[in-house]
């Protein structure tokens, strides 16, 4: 895991997200199911209606569907060298179809990149190779993990085992055999395969707890999907940060991704709208 815990501290430290009207586009967040021992908790904020809020940019159609195809592209920051990059894409996001979700060769975290408009981006070429298909060897385990809290081991540089508390999110796209997961320590976008790790004894699946059943629904009551809205937060040191809440995990509705304007990896948070 390359991702520091100081990165987790930050993003607790926020002061609040505020959602934009109705009228514009997305969002806000909460900490993920309950503080007991078995449950994922996840940073907690508060979220505001903002006004006088113009309408958001268009956004261009992509030249090509390239979902499933292996990619390989220059990257370079700033005055930095050229580096190369190879890697699957898994998915485009319907909200902002300039915007992909990719899986790079080599790296354990989901990035989302505008592919055919980011200037860092150069010599982009979808290669001939094909994404492998492979048979899910355990359907029932597979369906059974989705939405729930685990602890899953990592091996550190000196061989000890180092254990991360985090929630499955679901099957990824594409790559059949690999799931989206995320982590208290780290509440950004990963996918792995799960199945292996859990047969070799690195992976846990946390016990439900009975102490905080879900909310229950109204017969016909319909849940604001936050898909699709812009947010907007100010931290302790009064600057912001935009973004935008690009999907709604379907095995945890109040789950949702979202993908900030300043930074290409996705971030997973538990929102909860407020007046």
């Amino acid at each position: 895991m390359v991702h520091r815990l100081s990165q987790f501290l930050l993003l607790m430290n926020y002061v609040m997200y505020l959602l934009l009207e109705e009228t514009s586009t997305p969002v806000s967040k909460q900490h993920c199911y309950g503080v007991g021992a078995e449950h994922l908790e996840l940073p907690e904020v508060a979220l505001k209606h903002r006004s006088s809020v113009g309408p958001s940019k268009p956004v261009s159609q992509p030249r090509r569907n390239i979902v499933g195809c292996r990619i390989q592209h220059g990257w370079r920051e700033g005055n930095g060298p050229v580096t190369q990059w190879k890697g699957t894409v898994l998915d485009q996001v319907p909200v902002n179809p300039s915007l992909y979700l990719i899986k790079y060769d080599g790296f354990d975290c989901v990035y989302g990149l505008e592919l055919n408009k980011d200037e860092r981006v150069s010599a982009l070429e979808v290669l001939p190779d094909r994404v492998a298909t492979s048979r899910i060897s355990d359907a029932h385990l597979a369906d059974t993990m989705i939405g729930k809290a685990v602890e899953h081991m990592f091996e550190t540089e000196d061989g000890s085992k180092d254990e991360w508390r985090g929630m499955v999110l679901a099957r990824a796209p594409v790559m059949n055999t690999w799931f989206y997961i995320t982590y208290e320590k780290d509440p950004v976008l990963y996918m792995y395969q799960l199945l292996d790790d859990y047969k070799e004894g690195d992976l846990r699946i946390m016990p439900d707890s009975n102490d905080s059943p879900p909310a229950e629904r109204e017969p016909g009551e319909v849940v604001d999907s936050l898909v699709g809205k812009q947010v907007e937060y100010a931290k302790e040191d009064g600057s912001k940060r935009t973004g935008m809440v690009i999907h709604q995990v379907e095995a945890k509705p109040s789950v949702y991704f979202i993908k900030f304007d300043d930074d290409f990896h996705i971030y997973v948070y538990d929102l909860v709208k407020t007046s």
